[in-house]
């Protein structure tokens, strides 16, 4: 049984491809709004959200959804809203340690499986210069904080306490654990 992902993220097809999971995409399409206030119920809220919403129209076929954010000086960062927003959201994260906080669902209605989690990754930002912060800000406006720690360009991320694939997006020791649960097969 192929998994579906509930993502256009190239992070996470690229994760699942490098762990050998076959799986194809069908985005979600939900809005990315939360009544919760901690990270961690947020994160999962949404991935659960993704994952239902398109299990809901492939009931046979087990759905993956994920979400990410990133928690710093009291506030919940999403993806930024164009170049301006991207610039205030690196300024505050400049130099600033931070959490990066993933949601992780899969949902499998034929079998009755619903699996949620979270997985939790601190960051430490270097500390830039105006002109390099707006640089990085014209960059990664899809990306929550918009910054890019896979992008070898991108060095704005200095010190990783964690796992480095949560912050990519995908935490694969969830994804690894809910498919054994849910009785796929996987390397």
């Amino acid at each position: 049984m192929k998994l579906i992902l509930a993502s256009r993220s190239p992070r996470r097809k690229r994760l699942l491809a490098e762990a050998g999971i076959e799986y194809r995409v069908v985005p979600s399409g939900i809005e990315e709004n939360s009544a919760y206030k901690r990270p961690a119920l947020i994160v999962r809220e949404l991935a659960y959200k993704k994952a239902l919403g398109v299990a809901l129209k492939h009931p046979g076929s087990p759905v993956l959804g994920s979400d990410t954010l990133v928690y710093c000086k009291g506030r919940v960062l999403g993806k930024p809203e164009g170049h301006k927003d991207a610039l205030r959201l690196l300024r505050l994260l400049n130099g600033s340690w931070q959490a990066v906080h993933t949601g992780v669902a899969l949902i499998w209605l034929e079998k009755g499986v619903f699996l949620a989690g979270g997985e939790v990754t601190r960051c430490k930002a270097r500390r830039l210069g105006e002109a390099e912060l707006k640089g990085l800000a014209s960059k990664h406006h899809d990306m929550a904080g918009a910054y890019a720690v896979q992008d070898k360009d991108d060095l704005f991320v200095e010190k990783i306490e964690g796992r480095f694939d949560n912050v990519v997006g995908l935490p694969m020791n969830l994804v690894r654990k809910f498919m054994r649960k849910a009785g796929l097969c996987i390397k």
